[in-house]
């Protein structure tokens, strides 16, 4: 068996110096000793990315129904397995993705347009949500929380924050869907995912972000970028508003106060 593979590497630079390059390897999830997926991720927190995916596609609702997980390296990737009583699986379990998850894609492996967008119930709309100094707060500190990105400005970030914008929860990876899901299987396992506060990210705001982010208590989802349309129609349909960074403003979408 491999030891457990490095975040990164550091290269020599021609002009002299070094350059910090982030690793990315084949992380295999599955369930009871079956493979479910194949994802391309930082050797980092995969515990957390397994739970996380775990709830945000809908195949556990309740992280507390995890009754192990084992991490194991081999030469080719890592395995992560996830025990869990088969009762506790929804029928999605039962539909293995064919084709890997690239770090860069949040659809690789679905067989059908149907699986395409997957919709969580709409969420009650009684969260406070955080005012433009408390989410610009969010945006500058996220940039301090991020190591592996300082070494190798290679890699995504999703932070879980305080109504008042303080960060207190970031996960790393090469694929911003599985910085967020790393994010989601972290809250789950210290008992946060129905704590106030809201989520901020490195990335642009796909509507797949917007649909595992619901699964949270997030009064909000800010993203550096823009959402697209289908992000914005889905945040709407979920009660989940967005926003984004605009120099040193931030705009606010869907929020009720537009």
């Amino acid at each position: 068996m491999a030891a457990f593979p490095d975040t990164k590497r550091d290269i020599a630079l021609p002009g002299g110096g070094s350059w910090g390059i982030a690793e990315e390897v084949p992380v295999e999830i599955g369930f009871n000793g079956t493979a479910w997926t194949v994802m391309m991720a930082t050797p980092a927190d995969l515990e957390d990315l397994a739970i996380g995916l775990a709830l945000t596609e809908q195949i556990i609702t309740d992280a507390g129904a995890v009754e192990g997980l084992a991490l194991k390296t081999y030469p080719e990737g890592i395995t992560a397995d996830i025990r869990i009583a088969r009762e506790a699986l929804t029928g999605k379990a039962l539909r293995r993705r064919t084709l890997d998850g690239q770090s860069g894609c949040g659809l690789c492996g679905l067989e059908t347009l149907a699986e395409a967008i997957r919709r969580p119930a709409p969420r009650s709309c009684n969260r406070t949500l955080p005012g433009k100094p408390a989410i610009l707060k969010a945006f500058y500190g996220l940039a301090a929380a991020q190591p592996l990105n300082a070494a190798t400005r290679s890699v995504h970030a999703a932070a879980w924050c305080a109504p008042h914008g303080a960060v207190s929860l970031v996960r790393e990876d090469v694929g911003r869907h599985n910085a967020l899901d790393k994010l989601v299987g972290a809250l789950a396992h210290s008992g946060q995912l129905e704590d106030n506060g809201f989520i901020v990210m490195s990335s642009r705001c796909s509507f797949e972000l917007v649909c595992k982010a619901a699964i949270t208590n997030a009064s909000l989802l800010a993203t550096v970028s823009a959402p697209t349309g289908l992000a914005l129609d889905l945040s709407r349909e979920l009660g989940l508003p967005l926003a984004c960074r605009s120099g040193e403003d931030a705009i606010l979408f869907n929020s009720g106060t537009e």
